[in-house]
């Protein structure tokens, strides 16, 4: 797996986690806050789209950041 999927599949399982993994620790707080608020704010129905853009972000992240250090060595 590369480092982008690795990302994608921490921050599924666990919201937050993958954005650290990435060195993003303000964003991975950030999910590690939000997410539980939402399944909690709105009875789960939100929880899950949480979730899902928290693994979004971080696996773009993970590719954007992959990207430029491809260029700049």
């Amino acid at each position: 797996m590369s480092r982008p999927a690795i990302a994608a599949l921490l921050s599924f399982l666990i919201p937050g986690v993958g954005q650290i993994y990435n060195g993003d620790l303000l964003r991975g707080l950030f999910w590690l806050i939000i997410t539980p608020g939402f399944w909690i704010g709105t009875g789960g129905c939100l929880g899950w789209v949480c979730h899902i853009v928290a693994a979004v972000t971080a696996h773009n992240r993970a590719e954007d950041k992959e990207k430029f250090r491809v260029t700049v060595v």
